[in-house]
């Protein structure tokens, strides 16, 4: 499997892009290429190459489930738990993104043509309710979503 392609995935919550390559993931969606993705992580040990948790939050984050973190240094990660969480594992971690148009609602055919690779299971793609983000501080936690 390469890093370098798109990829159509059903996470927990909605059918995501998953991709190694954060310009051809933003190609893929039609996004800006400056805005950042979400770093979906298999193992803890890969947060050492995205930043440092405050001490407070460690046990936050190793308890989560369908919660992304923003990062005092502003990178933002998502351990993953769920259903994809074997497909992370190959490439130890991905950039994800959910599979739409820019600030649009989700569409199989678009998310289709769009990724390199389809990776379908047999409950299919759909899309759920979105997953909590949390900024965590170096004492405090915000609730964004």
């Amino acid at each position: 499997m390469r890093g370098d392609l798109v990829y159509l995935v059903q996470t927990d919550t909605t059918a995501g892009f998953l991709s190694r390559s954060a310009k051809n993931l933003a190609s893929a969606k039609g996004r800006p290429a400056g805005k950042p993705f979400l770093k979906a992580i298999s193992r803890l040990t890969f947060l050492r190459e995205t930043g440092r948790v405050p001490g407070s939050f460690r046990r936050v984050v190793r308890r989560s489930r369908k919660r992304s973190f923003i990062l005092p240094n502003g990178s933002s990660f998502r351990y993953i738990c769920g259903r994809h969480r074997s497909f992370v594992e190959k490439f130890g971690w991905c950039y994800s993104t959910s599979a739409n148009r820019h600030g649009e609602e989700f569409d199989e055919s678009f998310a289709k043509d769009a990724c390199d690779v389809v990776v379908e299971s047999k409950e299919g793609f759909y899309s759920a309710r979105a997953s909590e983000i949390w900024r965590l501080g170096k004492k405090k936690r915000k609730k964004i979503r």
